[in-house]
């Protein structure tokens, strides 16, 4: 039994707007993501878009990856994945369909979420591809969603090639990332 879950506060989309700083909100429970990242995390972060941006310019020119975004799942669930891949366009100021693929960077405050919650919010999303990323081990975990769960592709793969809609790819080398 979950008493104390009662008595929390619920937040919506129309609250989590008018909030300062960076949150997400999971099942109306908002979730601080402060302080910012580090030098390190965001370096990852940078290296990982640009490499997908490239693969993607050569194996598609439809999809694109992007940095933090709100993806609007519910009006209570609110998300920012640390990079992004979107096939097609998002004219709104959030995102409102599952991307291609999530990446999100470890730290000690969200390893918890990142490895738990917010792997079940993707694969209920039906996110293809969800990539965890170890900067204190220099560790990338790929995943796949296979049957609604997301299974083990591979550990710190050097290269690996992406398959996304209509027939995109990705062929991305990920041997720079920590640099």
């Amino acid at each position: 039994m979950q008493v104390a879950h009662k008595y929390l506060p619920h937040y919506t989309y129309d609250d989590y707007c008018l909030w300062e700083g960076n949150w997400e909100l999971i099942d109306g429970i908002p979730y601080a993501l402060s302080p910012a990242p580090t030098m390190k995390h965001q370096l990852i972060n940078s290296n990982l878009i640009a490499l997908f941006n490239v693969a993607l310019k050569k194996g598609c020119g439809k999809c694109k990856a992007y940095m933090p975004i709100d993806w609007k799942i519910k009006e209570d669930i609110v998300v920012q994945p640390d990079m992004s891949i979107l096939c097609g366009d998002c004219n709104k100021k959030y995102l409102e369909y599952p991307p291609v693929l999530v990446a999100e960077i470890l730290s000690p405050s969200t390893a918890i979420k990142d490895r738990n919650l917010k792997k079940e919010i993707y694969a209920s999303q039906a996110v293809k591809y969800y990539i965890i990323l170890d900067p204190a081990f220099n560790k990338l975990e790929l995943y796949e969603l296979i049957n609604g769960g997301y299974s083990p592709i591979t550990v710190s793969p050097t290269e690996f090639t992406f398959a996304f809609e209509d027939g995109c790819i990705a062929e991305v080398n990920f041997e720079d990332i920590w640099d």
